[in-house]
């Protein structure tokens, strides 16, 4: 029997936008009307929680801490496969200061059998979570990204930590610091990205591996959206507002488009994968060897 899709969200009660590490960032804004924009985070977090919800997953809420607005993006906090866990470890010290919450979390988690192993990325790499290693369940590897946030050598560790292949692909826009801000893998074998965020050599390998129908490209309009930083469960696509062209082909494509308006973490730099950590994803082998979560 499959198991339920599990995400962990973090709430967002000390949400703002108070500081700038990324160009998305805009703390002038948030402060020009902070109690609306605080009114539209609580009701946007919301919405995305229930959304996930009505898709049939489960949400576990952990509590957010003051000071760190950004725990509400916990795809950067750890990778998750197999019922291991590999914290981050954040580049900017406006956010390392989330890794001992989200390793206090982890271990709850596991104390309750979520989790087998906790670990965390070492000290000589910086590497930002499920945000830079994405788990494509149809070709059964990593896509990291590295350049603004990872460490192209933690890409290794990963590897040998989950013992499954990674794909590297290089970032080359500031404005696209994390992968899954411009890329993410459906569950019919497509892949949605914006090829302008990738070195040539990355979009060569995405090419590699993807083949020409299945590759979407976003739109100069959609990756501004935050509609690629999308939670794919099933056959349901649950993203920020997508542009009409963008809806109207991954609806052809044979999915559900779950449109959200996400506008108060985008002023942060984030979107739906953002605020969600998949907790119960598992490679095939650890199926074939009937592992459960």
């Amino acid at each position: 029997m499959p198991k339920t899709p599990t995400f962990l969200m973090t709430d967002d009660s000390h949400f703002e936008v108070s500081y700038k590490i990324n160009p998305w960032m805009t703390p002038e804004e948030w402060r020009r009307d902070e109690v609306k924009n605080r009114a539209e985070a609580r009701h946007a977090a919301a919405s995305l929680a229930e959304a996930l919800r009505q898709t049939g997953a489960r949400v576990v809420h952990i509590d957010g801490a003051p000071g760190l607005p950004d725990m509400v993006f916990p795809a950067n906090a750890a990778v998750v496969l197999d019922r291991r866990v590999m914290a981050a470890r954040f580049r900017y010290p406006e956010r390392q200061g989330e890794e001992r919450h989200f390793l206090e979390a982890f271990a709850r988690l596991k104390d309750e059998g979520a989790f087998d192993d906790v670990s965390q990325m070492p000290k000589d790499y910086w590497q930002e979570g499920a945000g830079d290693a994405i788990f494509d369940a149809n070709r059964q590897f990593f896509w990291t990204g590295f350049g603004p946030r990872s460490s192209f050598e933690a890409a290794d560790v990963l590897r040998d930590f989950f013992n499954v292949p990674v794909k590297p692909l290089e970032l080359v826009s500031g404005r696209f610091y994390h992968l899954d801000t411009c890329f993410v893998p459906l569950s019919g074998g497509e892949v949605l990205y914006y090829p302008q965020a990738f070195s040539k050599a990355s979009l060569s390998v995405i090419r590699d591996h993807v083949a020409a129908d299945k590759r979407i490209e976003a739109s100069d309009e959609d990756a501004a959206r935050f509609a690629v930083n999308a939670v794919n469960i099933g056959r349901d696509i649950v993203m920020a507002e997508p542009t009409a062209h963008l809806a109207d082909e991954l609806r052809e494509r044979g999915y559900s488009v779950v449109p959200l308006r996400l506008r108060p973490f985008i002023m942060s730099g984030g979107g739906a994968y953002c605020m969600t950590l998949r907790l119960d994803l598992k490679s095939a082998s650890a199926t074939n060897r009937g592992e459960t979560l």
